[in-house]
């Protein structure tokens, strides 16, 4: 299966991609390029916001479809896709370049995560920041609001921590250091893979339950985390990639989780072997109350090979499906496109690359 690539927005890599629930995708890449595509593919608008400052993350509004929260350097401006030239409002409320956005359900809070190791929380109604949350002792490189609980998020970063926040404390619940963690479990001496590949963590995605989250980290390894309360717990960890684990993103209502890999692979992996014993369906949940990567493109075809097994094999985890993408992955978004489930994929090349997950 061959990727449906889109092209026509972009003339340098694109480093990050969202999706609106009505199909309109947003592209963001460096020199300060922004492009909003229709759902076929089709450039239906593009900006160039002042300096040359990257595009480093685009949020599309829940209430409004239209409108996108976009970072660019240290500055984040709501934009109308109809109107792209203008902004609609902008805020500077961080001091070193933003790597991630992340919007709460109730869209009152967005948290934008910085070099600095500091995640700013802004108060969208009021127009102001009402929380500084700072933890993280490198670069902050993914942020993530927990579906149906508003006031808590998860972030992790180049430290090596993965840590659960809690905004009506503005503190930490939970923090784990993933190389610490790694060395307990084992026993003698770390291997060479480990010292030579630290677990730099890259980016984290909350399953629509909100009590489960996923990690992506420099080792090559996907872990699994579930919340309880205010408390956390690793319910899975297996090795996804011969590189590091550049990107996590759960699909809809499902405990499908998709990954993206230094190693130019993207897989799709079932995770609920690991976890349905302590956990419902997302589905049926009542509700409740960086390291800039090498622009070095490989023009190697995309192709993909069929599943693997069911579950897990020999005790080790299989991907669903593994996509030999030929590139580096900077983005990976899972969204329905003219009621198709898609793969979007952003890599080190100026086009957007679409696989079609129909018939899986």
């Amino acid at each position: 299966m061959m990727a449906v690539k889109w092209t026509g927005g972009h003339s340098s890599p694109i480093l990050c991609l969202n999706a609106s629930k009505d199909g309109l995708v947003a592209s963001g890449a460096g020199g300060g390029d922004l492009t909003v595509w229709s759902e076929d593919g089709t450039p239906l608008g593009h900006m160039r916001f002042p300096g040359t400052d990257d595009v480093t993350s685009v949020v599309f509004s829940h209430s409004c479809p239209t409108n996108i929260y976009a970072a660019h350097g240290e500055t984040i401006s709501i934009l109308d896709v109809r109107a792209l030239k203008e902004s609609l409002d902008h805020f500077h409320v961080n001091e070193e370049e933003i790597n991630c956005l992340s919007l709460n359900e109730a869209e009152n809070l967005l948290a934008s995560a910085d070099d600095s190791g500091a995640i700013k929380i802004l108060d969208l109604e009021n127009k102001k920041v009402s929380r500084s949350l700072k933890r993280h002792s490198n670069i902050c490189s993914s942020v993530a609001f927990r579906p149906q609980r508003p006031q808590s998020l998860v972030s992790c970063g180049l430290d090596m921590q993965v840590i659960l926040w809690s905004l009506q404390k503005a503190r930490p619940l939970w923090i784990t250091h993933l190389q610490e963690d790694e060395t307990e479990e084992m026993e003698g001496p770390q291997s060479p893979s480990q010292l030579f590949n630290p677990a730099l963590a890259h980016s984290v995605s909350v399953a629509s339950c909100g009590n489960i989250f996923s990690c992506g980290a420099e080792d090559g390894k996907v872990r699994i985390f579930r919340v309880t309360g205010v408390k956390c717990e690793q319910a899975l960890g297996f090795k996804g990639h011969t590189l590091g684990v550049s990107q996590v993103c759960f699909l809809p209502e499902s405990y499908l989780l998709l990954t993206g890999g230094n190693d130019a692979k993207i897989m799709l992996w079932d995770v609920s072997c690991g976890i349905e014993k302590k956990q419902k369906s997302p589905a049926k949940q009542t509700h409740r109350k960086k390291t800039r990567r090498a622009a070095n493109p490989k023009q190697a075809g995309s192709h993909t090979t069929a599943a693997v097994d069911d579950g897990e094999q020999h005790g080790k985890m299989s991907p669903k499906v593994s996509i030999e993408h030929g590139d580096k992955v900077n983005w990976l978004v899972g969204t329905k496109l003219k009621g198709q489930l898609n793969i979007l994929v952003a890599d080190q090349t100026s086009c957007v690359s679409v696989y079609p997950l129909n018939e899986f």
